[in-house]
């Protein structure tokens, strides 16, 4: 038995490399149901700017499959082109990282109905945008107050949102920061000290990269974040 598990071992090492997979291979697989035709892209922002990894026209079934190598991880994006003249709600934002990735979704709501599974990194990203999705909605409801008025609201008035808008504001960035420095083995945690909080006070941003574990610290957001301090 023992034999025979070890052949299966090696023919599936061999085919694993014969087809280019290493160990910082991401595969992102899945299904968009409902799809009949279109173009699927994979992409991700390697300095500044959008860029495609690779693409796959669907015709047929939904079935799509990409493979790249990953540095480290980071966010990518999938990016459905329907033809309708309408790129609203046709990108999935997820966290990328080396492994199988699976992606399912319906092609009318292919970014608000994804369920994205095999990514530690989404998971803990998941986590955070959950709880910052309160806040969010809470600056929504402070803003809709102040416009749906029989009549224009005074100064004192106005002065009395702000401030709840600001304390809304600040408690959010305490969130976010505080979330970054327990979960410092995460690359969730610098990705959010460069993209959702650059403009924090720097000890807090200095804290959180001090906090990295090593691995963390070198990765891509890692090095982003002690570029941001130096600047």
């Amino acid at each position: 038995m023992k034999r025979i598990l070890f052949s299966i071992a090696t023919a599936l090492l061999f085919f694993a490399c014969g087809d280019g997979i290493t160990e910082n291979t991401m595969i992102v697989s899945g299904q968009v149901k409902g799809l009949k035709k279109g173009t699927l892209y994979l992409q991700h922002i390697p300095d500044s700017s959008l860029v495609v990894v690779d693409s796959l026209q669907i015709e047929g079934d939904g079935h799509f499959s990409f493979q790249t190598e990953l540095e480290s991880p980071e966010i990518f994006y999938l990016y459905l082109s329907k033809k309708d003249n309408n790129d609203i709600n046709d990108r999935i934002s997820f966290f990328g990282e080396p492994g199988a990735i699976t992606i399912n979704t319906k092609w009318n709501t292919f970014d608000t109905g994804a369920v994205v599974e095999g990514s530690e990194s989404h998971k803990k990203w998941e986590e955070y945008r959950k709880i910052m999705s309160q806040f969010n909605k809470r600056n929504l409801e402070i803003l809709q107050s102040s416009m749906n008025q029989e009549s224009p609201l005074d100064t004192l008035q106005l002065d009395s949102l702000q401030r709840i808008s600001d304390k809304n504001a600040k408690r959010g960035y305490a969130y976010a920061i505080n979330f970054a420095l327990n979960n410092k083995d995460s690359y969730v945690a610098p990705y959010i000290a460069v993209h959702e909080v650059a403009d924090a006070n720097p000890k807090y941003l200095d804290s959180i990269s001090n906090a990295l574990t090593p691995e963390v610290a070198d990765s891509k957001y890692g090095r982003e974040l002690k570029e941001l301090l130096k600047q």
